[in-house]
């Protein structure tokens, strides 16, 4: 690692001073992709502002008909959350997938979403089930929050403190995991509400995206069957190591089935 301030603020307001007067210094949430960067000394900020300590960042409550999550709640909190899994059960199905128990101990939901990383989980729930992005200056639609691979809408002194997700009639999440790491090689989470059907779709391309196609054969019928004649073109998504772009555009299609499937 190069050398760095460390500071520790007590607040988001604490937190927002020091990242605005400091235009090389990073964020640190759950440090799950920070940490390995430093290390490889990938980066060089001037200064590291640990959100640990802000208690206001943290917690899981219902409001409403929504289930809002501080940013700096823990993957594992998430999962374990007797609120979100008599709410969300496929929220908190989704949490417990994450990477492994040490990433599941450390990494938070606002520290993934800022992050957005291809493989990341939690994407797409947000797009799927059209969830609001909390800041300390704005409210951000999750189809308007995800702009590419690790970008987001986050102005350089914006900090994520919560998520508000919607409560849906049904939904499920599912993923092909990366047998090393556990993360997504592709994730496809289902959501339905009434007549709203959405399908978040992450790991197949440089960023989250919905499948439209499958909302729309979905809200016609919402049933595995509905989606067998459905394909996803190759162009544009992921090809490496462990897939190529063709074997990401069949999974999404198994990977939704299987979802649908799952909702009930």
């Amino acid at each position: 690692m190069y050398d760095f301030q460390y500071q520790r603020p007590a607040s988001v307001a604490d937190a927002v001073k020091a990242i605005a007067s400091d235009g090389d210094a990073k964020l640190v949430a759950g440090g799950m992709t920070l940490i390995p960067t430093l290390k490889q000394r990938l980066a060089k900020p001037t200064s590291l502002i640990d959100l640990g300590k802000i208690a206001e960042l943290r917690g899981i409550k219902r409001d409403g008909n929504a289930i809002v999550i501080g940013a700096m709640t823990k993957h594992v909190e998430v999962a374990n959350s007797a609120e979100v899994k008599g709410a969300i059960p496929a929220l908190a199905d989704l949490a417990s997938m994450i990477g492994d128990p040490a990433v599941r101990n450390r990494g938070t939901i606002g520290g993934s979403i800022s992050n957005n990383d291809p493989a990341a989980d939690y994407p797409s729930a947000l797009v799927a089930l059209g969830a609001t992005v909390i800041t300390n200056k704005r409210k951000i639609a999750a189809d308007d929050f995800f702009k590419g691979m690790f970008e987001t809408a986050l102005g350089g002194d914006e900090i994520v403190t919560a998520v508000s997700f919607p409560i849906p009639e049904k939904a499920a999440y599912m993923k092909f995991r990366n047998p090393a790491s556990r993360y997504a090689i592709v994730g496809t989470f289902v959501a339905k509400t009434g007549g709203n059907v959405r399908v978040g779709v992450t790991g197949a391309a440089p960023s989250v995206f919905r499948w439209k196609d499958a909302e729309a054969a979905l809200g016609k019928s919402w049933a595995a069957d509905a989606l067998k004649n459905l394909t996803v073109k190759a162009d544009g998504l992921n090809t490496d190591i462990h897939a190529s772009s063709e074997y990401r555009a069949h999974l999404v299609g198994v990977m939704a089935r299987r979802a649908v499937t799952k909702a009930g």
